[in-house]
């Protein structure tokens, strides 16, 4: 079988509309940094699977996922309401276009996330090796509310020169301090508007980022992967494809109900 019960461990819930997960890790379950599995449940005893980004580090023991609850969604509904000890069944494939080996190592590597597009990226933070790839690692995160800023101290936890963290809220009006400037400043801005404006390298004292020598991922809503991939191409950016490695890289594959089009 392709699939293996495991049991739900815990629940966190950061919004309404948002929360994580741990399971049992099926025995033998081995992935990278940045991929995804499709998970599912069995109402009634019928399958309703979807595809989720492993927030995990390789060596933890259990398996993290990051979710958005629609109130009318097929699995999502249902898995907003699961408890520990429930069954959930996990997929033993394992694939994604989110690891290191899908970009060019270089100078920088921009992460741009939004909603609960953030969960591949906090995986691959959450280890070693895309620091050996990179000078410096940058994740912007954007979401509606500040609730929605999923895993948000431990990210500001890992601020160095190394790592830096934008988070933007787009429909609260809220002031940040910046961790790296250490200065306060309006940051409502969608990450990409950011990034192609070139606020975000002044922001963070950055040169502009440059296709000879930064990468970028993107994971998200549908919206921002095609208007920043239209954009990254007019400018001098190659994707990833399976004839080789790129520039730039976008889950094409990440498939959730992306009800979570957080700007």
């Amino acid at each position: 079988m392709p699939y293996s019960e495991q049991q739900i461990t815990s629940l966190h819930r950061w919004s309404d509309k948002t929360f994580s997960f741990t399971t049992t890790r099926p025995e033998g379950f081995e992935f990278r940094n940045g991929q995804f599995v499709t998970l599912g449940l069995r109402p009634e005893g019928k399958l309703i699977p979807r595809a989720y980004s492993i927030v995990s580090d390789p060596s933890s023991e259990e398996l993290e996922f990051l979710s958005i609850h629609v109130p009318d969604g097929d699995l999502t509904s249902r898995l907003a309401h699961v408890e520990p000890g429930d069954s959930i069944w996990i997929n033993n494939k394992v694939t994604g276009s989110l690891t290191v080996d899908y970009v060019q190592p270089g100078r920088h590597l921009y992460m741009l996330a939004t909603g609960t597009g953030i969960a591949p990226f906090v995986s691959l933070v959450r280890s070693d090796e895309v620091f050996e790839h990179f000078e410096r690692v940058i994740l912007v995160h954007s979401v509606r509310t500040v609730e929605e800023l999923a895993y948000r101290e431990e990210l500001e936890a890992k601020i160095s020169d190394r790592f830096r963290y934008m988070p933007t809220v787009t429909r609260e009006d809220h002031d940040f301090a910046c961790p790296v400037a250490q200065q306060p400043f309006d940051n409502n801005q969608r990450g990409a508007e950011l990034f192609r404006s070139g606020e975000l390298f002044r922001a963070l004292d950055l040169p502009p980022a440059d296709p000879e020598q930064d990468r970028v991922m993107l994971c998200g809503n549908p919206a921002m992967n095609r208007e920043m991939s239209q954009w990254l191409e007019e400018h001098g950016w190659v994707q990833t494809s399976y004839k080789g490695t790129g520039t730039y890289t976008v889950e094409q594959a990440f498939v959730t109900t992306m009800d979570d089009a957080d700007d």
